[in-house]
């Protein structure tokens, strides 16, 4: 299940959330957002294997830039070699294979830069997504274990219901 989504649902669950009247506070089922935050973090893994098939699919454009530049240049060595039994079209020659070579290293660095900008979007944004992730998934655990906290308090000195979940009336969003 996307992250995004996951995240959607969660805030859903603390907007819906009743207000305790008088406070700040909100009662959350609690159990609905642990299931959250359980699915969340088996997401994650998901995730992680879009950039694995990212960095599968920039090797595969490397690996296939280096042999076309070796192609090219193999097919620049035999014209070469046809045309060496005179002098003036062995001079050609040369000069033809290195504006190949030449040619095939451009197309290869072409390649490799257009792979290497490919990778460095996905990868950033991909790390954008994480860090977002994992900023919404720590403020809610600091959260819940505020509210756990700020309970048990409650309990010990009988002002509250043991049930009851205070919340924040403005979120905190990464």
């Amino acid at each position: 299940m996307d992250i995004q989504h996951l995240l959607g649902r969660l805030e859903a669950i603390l907007l819906e959330s009743r207000r305790v009247p008088g406070t700040k506070m909100r009662l959350v089922d609690a159990d609905r957002c642990f299931q959250l935050i359980d699915q969340m973090v088996l997401a994650i893994p998901e995730e992680i294997k879009k950039a694995q098939k990212i960095e599968q699919e920039y090797d595969r454009i490397v690996a296939q830039a280096q042999e076309e530049a070796e192609r090219i240049r193999q097919i620049a060595r035999e014209d070469a070699a046809q045309l060496a039994n005179d002098t003036a079209i062995m001079t050609i020659a040369q000069h033809r294979a290195e504006a190949v070579e030449e040619r095939a290293r451009r197309e290869a660095d072409r390649l490799r830069a257009e792979a290497d900008h490919y990778a460095l979007d996905t990868l950033l944004r991909l790390r954008e997504e994480m860090e977002h992730i994992i900023g919404v998934v720590s403020n809610g655990i600091a959260k819940l274990e505020r509210e756990l906290a700020e309970r048990q308090k409650q309990v010990q000195a009988g002002t509250s219901h043991p049930d009851a979940i205070p919340a924040q009336s403005d979120r905190t969003t990464n």
